[in-house]
Formats: structure tokens, sequence, C-alpha cells
């Protein structure tokens, strides 16, 4: 692991603030580099091209939501209900880090979209995707009262929610409305587990 303030995690950085702002493509090394303050042979020195440095952007932030997440769920009440929370709080968390040209949406999926199918920084977005709907499934199978074949479809309607709304809030520049998705996504929660509580209807 890089220490702070060695050239990688100063590329890295620089790559972070580049990529987000401006998009994958329209940031080239020289401006990396310039804004990273070292020379351009300190690029190739950790990385072999842009695209090693794009995927590292891209694991770099997928572990920053990591942090942010178990920091949620460390100081939740250990419910599946809560353990949704988190994953909704940490998206909020993320999106209310101070960028410095301001909030624009999920960076993973921002680079993505710019990336050609097949590239291993695609692959590393799918991943975090992926990682992110097994949380949720998850965090509801310790709802009480919520059935097991109910799961897999809550979890991928949660992780759709969320992914709308982080685009959403996004293009408006609101980080505010991750707050609505959570409210949301928990009354989703709240009604099935409540649908499957309600006593039927004898002949």
């Amino acid at each position: 692991m890089s220490k702070p303030g060695s050239a990688r995690q100063r590329l890295l950085s620089a790559a972070a603030e580049c990529f987000y702002a401006h998009g994958v493509a329209a940031t080239g090394i020289d401006t990396i580099t310039a804004t990273a303050g070292v020379a351009k042979m300190s690029l190739y020195n950790n990385f072999a091209s842009k695209d090693e440095l794009v995927l590292a952007y891209l694991q770099e932030r997928h572990a920053e939501w990591l942090a942010l997440y178990e920091a949620r769920l460390a100081t939740s009440d250990g419910t599946g209900r809560a353990g949704v929370a988190a994953v909704f709080d940490a998206y909020a968390d993320h999106a209310n880090a101070a960028y410095v040209h301001g909030f624009r949406g999920c960076g993973l999926l921002n680079a993505a979209a710019e990336l050609a199918s097949g590239a291993a920084g695609r692959d590393q977005v799918r991943r975090h995707k992926e990682q992110v709907q097994q949380l949720l499934a998850g965090h509801l199978t310790n709802v009480n009262s919520l059935p097991a074949d109910q799961v897999e479809d809550l979890a991928l309607q949660l992780s759709f929610a969320l992914e709308g709304a982080m685009s959403r809030a996004g293009l408006e520049g609101r980080s505010d409305l991750m707050v609505r998705a959570k409210a949301l996504a928990l009354q989703l929660v709240d009604q099935a587990t409540t649908a499957d509580a309600t006593p039927q209807a004898t002949a």
C-alpha cells in the first residue's frame, strides 16, 4: 500500500478529482500529473497505462464506499432493517463528500459509461454493484417476517431504487434525494413484512 504523499497516492488523488469532475476521456495524462505535482515519468513508474490508472481509481472508490458502509453498520442496532439503511446511508455519505467541483452522481457509473464493453474498469463497476445488491440481500435475510422467497426480488428492487436515486441526485446536484430514497426503501421493507404478517381470511 502506498504511503500518504507518495507519488502513487498523489496520482490517485489527482485522478479521483479530475476523472470525477471532468470525465475519464476528457482528462489527459498531462492534467493528472500537473494536478498531482509529479513528473509524467512518475505516472508510468506506478501505472502501466491510463487504463490501469482508471482501474485503480475505480478500485479506490469501491474501497471508500465499503469503508463508509462499514462505519454506518458499526453504529447500527444490528438488525436487518438497519443494515439496509446502512447501505443507503453510505451512498448518501459518498454524495455528501467534499467534491472540489461539486457532486455529479455515482463516480463509478459515470466512468463505466465512458469505458468500452469488456474493459476491466467496467467489470470493476459491475462487481461493485453486484456486491451492493448482495449486501442488501444479506441484510434482508435478517429481517423478521420476510419470507425467504422474497429476499432476492426485494434486494433487486432496492438496488434499482438506489441506483435510480443516485442518478437523479447527481443530475440535479441534490444529495438530499438519497435520504428520501432511504425512507422509501425502508417503507418497502416494512410493507413486505407487514403484508406477510397479515392473517389470511378463512373461508
